[in-house]
């Protein structure tokens, strides 16, 4: 058997797999994150290895720790935890403590050093050729660009810079290391050549030093140690492999392994992710770098991967959640969505903006701020749920849009995340794309991912692509309805709603 751990925003969880890669434990502890400041998004790292040390203990109890052949790390991407040396020395034999809190992958602090690295480099056009992605203010360079430049003192204690699932790792084993497809979240990774960057590293003016060894997801880098195993409940020596980003490890879970399929997942963020079998680059516009292009999670320790193109709005299902607390914490969600499904769409010429945190894809913009457009006294709560549902599908649209327009139109499109599970939200979706939707026959996420690159690792399977296509099934189809009309008919009223609003969300972001 073997584990799959992701390291999420909101929780930590964890999937047992058998042989065949089916799905027979699983497990999840939950927590939230620190908002200092608006815009501003952090965690004490030791939060993620408590989790996934309890998600580990729960599954070795119910399965037996020494039947694990292997374990997979999934996580959150871009999160950037900072270690001293005495964390490096501490790791494997004890809990290592970060300096400081951990920047996650939805904080915006970082405006002002994406525009002077930008600067510095030549353009985001620059930084698209070199590395495959423009600076945005969720990637890890900026972070530490923001330490180096407001916290000095602590940046002088920087010996290492890793990710959420790397700290974990670090934990379990005693190993630094990270995987291609997080390494190309940095800003500091050439995800063509697939290897840090001198050129990047050298024009940051960083010491290469502090970032850690890169392999592709399905090596094996380190094992269990018997502090972690006593910890956990793991046998010491058990093989961790390095595993990948959520995003990447989320596109094995579903399958999406080879080139025609998209996955679009309503979590948190909100993702398109599409497989491909080269390196595409988003330089085809004024705006480079609109979605990503990053390694995939499909190499192993004997052949390089491939890549993915992903386009990601930072608040989707986050959006459902802070209008759910906003306008009905203790109705059930199954209520709320009731409530929804009883308006017309439009909801009453009522248009959401799912811009809570700021915005990725398709506007990479950390000022835009979110909005309800076309409030009335007739504006109740149905509709403003109904909205926001609206609001994140047409946003998703115009991401797909995006990734299509370098992959080409997908073939079939499979959906995942806790928003899928929910009947009206993939009508919605498929009305407002006007294309079909396939959800998954076990929608286990990242977590599934992991465990599946794991068990390549440990022999039940010769290639990831073989144990996603044998472990990975399909469980119903929702088609475009009578309302797809409609909810297209809605695509160009929001796409006028940013452009408009640009100017004064930026003016808001400065009171």
């Amino acid at each position: 058997m073997f584990i799959g751990v992701d390291i999420g925003t909101s929780s930590t969880k964890g999937v047992v797999i058998d042989d065949a890669g089916a799905v027979v434990a699983s497990a999840s502890v939950g927590y939230d994150f620190d908002r200092p400041r608006p815009g501003w998004a952090e965690t004490d790292p030791r939060l993620w290895w408590d989790a996934s040390r309890r998600v580990l203990l729960e599954l070795a109890e119910r399965v037996g720790g020494k039947n694990i052949a292997a374990i997979g790390l999934s996580g959150q991407m871009h999160g950037s935890v900072f270690l001293g040396p005495d964390a490096l020395n501490k790791a494997g034999t004890d809990e290592p403590v970060a300096i400081g809190k951990a920047l996650m992958w939805n904080d915006q602090r970082t405006g002002a050093q994406c525009e002077k690295i930008a600067a510095q480099v030549g353009g985001a056009r620059v930084f698209v050729e070199r590395v495959g992605n423009a600076p945005l203010t969720g990637f890890t360079l900026p972070k530490i660009l923001w330490l180096r430049e407001t916290e000095p003192e602590a940046f002088d204690r920087l010996a290492a810079v890793c990710n959420p699932k790397d700290f974990v790792r670090l934990c379990l084993s005693g190993q630094l290391a990270t995987d291609v497809g997080d390494a190309s979240g940095t800003l500091l990774f050439d995800v063509e050549r697939r290897a840090w960057s001198p050129e990047m590293i050298a024009a940051v003016g960083l010491d290469a030093g502090i970032l850690p060894p890169v392999f592709e997801s399905g090596a094996v880098v380190g094992a269990v140690t018997r502090w972690a195993c006593e910890q956990t409940g793991i046998r010491a020596g058990t093989p961790i492999v390095a595993g990948s980003g959520d995003n990447q490890c989320g596109g094995v879970g579903a399958g999406i392994v080879m080139s025609g399929g998209v996955l679009i997942t309503l979590g948190t963020s909100g993702v398109v992710f599409a497989h491909a079998n080269k390196c595409v680059k988003d330089l085809g516009s004024d705006t480079p770098g609109r979605v990503h292009t990053m390694c995939s999670a499909t190499g192993t320790g004997e052949k390089a991967g491939a890549w993915t193109i992903t386009g990601c709005m930072l608040s989707a299902g986050g959006s459902l959640e802070w209008a759910r607390g906003l306008l009905g914490s203790t109705v059930p969600f199954d209520e709320l969505m009731h409530e929804a499904s009883q308006v017309a769409p439009g909801s009453g010429g009522l248009v959401f903006l799912p811009y809570l945190t700021g915005e990725r894809c398709p506007h990479a913009d950390a000022a835009a701020r979110g909005a309800w457009v076309g409030l009335t006294r007739n504006s109740g709560r149905g509709a403003m749920i109904r909205s926001v549902v609206e609001g994140v599908c047409l946003g998703l649209a115009e991401v797909l849009d995006l990734v299509e327009s370098l992959t080409g139109r997908a073939a079939e499109i499979r959906l995942g995340g806790g928003g899928a599970k929910s009947l009206l939200w993939r009508q919605i979706l498929a009305d407002t794309l006007g294309r079909e939707l396939v959800s998954l026959g076990v929608d286990e996420g990242p977590a599934h991912g992991a465990a599946l690159i794991a068990s390549v690792a440990g022999g039940a399977f010769g290639t990831i692509e073989e144990a996603a296509s044998a472990a990975v099934g399909v469980s119903q189809v929702t088609r475009p309805g009578k309302d797809a009309a409609a909810q297209q008919s809605l695509r160009p009223i929001y796409g006028r709603l940013y452009p408009t609003l640009r100017e004064t969300m930026g003016m808001l972001g400065q009171l």
